[in-house]
């Protein structure tokens, strides 16, 4: 695999010195906004209070983040202007309500956005989630397919990085059925390693993934059993990834990114794992935020530091070759490769 000069740039801001990322999710919607309008009794939750949770993030846990992602429907106008220029910005593309079809879910674009307004408004990366089983029908197969297709396409074009995110979720034959965006109980490895299989073919044009364990969090249990399915998914992703919480707890996170880390991992882009348990003493605005400064910031550190002593820095993976990721231009005069843009 070689880097443009836009992809390249894009992986250096989101990582630190060491080639490892340390992120921070901050564009969740539904996770945020459902407790919100529950507790308010209301159908929607305010604008101004999903908003003011997002700035919170933002304030409290840039710091210790070396990128942060942000929606263009709440975070992004509220904090934009509080994000430090020294982290790296990715930003959602996909619509958080999904279709669902007899065959599968489908997924969308939000309303009036793309990746060149990403790339526009001084995006780092794009990140999309896809939601994916390799046994749901052939045409939402082909139209998941199509749809990451598409992306990859924009995002070579604008030469800015393209972050997948996949996630299984239960068909309508499933024991266990949620809409929410959780951990699928249940979950068979087989179909995440498939997936990442699929979306790892060069066409889709993926530079970073954004995967969640193939096992159950809570039997992620340090065992040789678990840690070969883990080093399965390394293998078949075939490019730098990250783990993300899924609405895992703590402990259980920790437990996961010690196998991610030792299959290969290059960091973490988690969100409820770091900051659900502040956001839990919602509408008191003041434990949250005493939550967010504390508790959710200790273990920001402490699964920063893990990431430290055992991630692996994204720049080195085997893709790029013995000389690492480097800009190679085709030619000595590599203007003709943005003539199109």
């Amino acid at each position: 695999m070689n880097l443009t000069p836009g992809k390249l740039w894009g992986l250096r801001r989101m990582s630190d010195a060491k080639g490892i990322f340390k992120m921070t999710a901050v564009d969740q919607r539904p996770p945020i906004k459902n407790p919100i309008a529950a507790h308010l009794g209301v159908d929607q939750a305010p604008w101004d209070q999903v908003a003011r949770f997002k700035a919170l993030l933002v304030e409290t846990l840039q710091d210790q983040s070396t990128a942060m992602l942000l929606d263009p429907h709440y975070a992004i106008p509220i904090a934009f202007d509080q994000l430090s220029p020294t982290k790296g910005l990715i930003i959602t593309l996909e619509d958080s309500l999904f279709r669902e079809t007899p065959g599968g879910r489908l997924s969308d674009n939000i309303d009036d956005w793309s990746v060149a307004k990403i790339k526009r408004m001084g995006g780092d990366a794009v990140k999309v989630l896809a939601w994916y089983r390799p046994d749901a029908s052939p045409e939402v197969k082909r139209a998941q397919q199509d749809y990451v297709k598409q992306i990859g396409e924009d995002c070579a074009r604008y030469d800015i990085p393209f972050l997948f995110e996949l996630l299984v979720y239960p068909l309508a034959a499933d024991a266990h059925q949620t809409k929410d965006y959780i951990e699928m109980q249940g979950k068979r490895a087989d179909h995440v390693l498939a997936s990442v299989e699929e979306f790892a073919k060069p066409d889709y044009g993926v530079d970073v993934f954004k995967l969640e364990s193939p096992v159950n969090a809570a039997q992620a249990d340090g065992s040789a059993q678990v840690q070969a399915v883990f080093d399965e998914m390394a293998h078949l992703a075939g490019r730098p990834w990250v783990m993300l919480s899924a609405g895992a707890g703590k402990a259980e996170f920790r437990a996961v990114l010690e196998h991610a880390f030792k299959a290969g991992a290059s960091g973490f882009l988690a969100g409820r794992a770091i900051w659900l348990d502040a956001f839990k003493a919602y509408p008191d605005w003041q434990a949250i935020r005493e939550g967010l400064e504390g508790e959710a910031r200790t273990y920001l550190t402490e699964i920063s530091d893990l990431a430290d002593r055992m991630a692996a820095n994204w720049a080195n993976h085997s893709c790029y070759g013995e000389a690492g990721a480097l800009f190679q231009p085709v030619d000595a005069d590599f203007r003709h490769a943005y003539s199109s843009m």
